[in-house]
């Protein structure tokens, strides 16, 4: 059995997603998912601060992921 490699932690501030949530008009937990795909897209590696490029990759992978979420 191959034991999974650890890639990090995603931590969210609670503060943080109420306030963006507020901001963006949407759920709480619309933005608690939209972060948690954001930090483990960071931890696998996505970048959105170097390019213009890199954003928009991120922003679809982001997309791709949260598409099924909404509920």
């Amino acid at each position: 059995m191959t034991v999974p490699q650890l890639l990090g932690d995603v931590v969210i501030s609670w503060e943080t997603a109420q306030r963006q949530a507020l901001e963006l008009e949407h759920s709480v937990l619309k933005e608690m998912k939209r972060l948690l795909v954001h930090g483990t897209l960071h931890l696998l590696g996505f970048e959105h601060e170097t390019t213009d490029e890199a954003a928009g990759a991120m922003r679809e992978e982001e997309e791709k992921y949260l598409k099924g979420s909404e509920r």
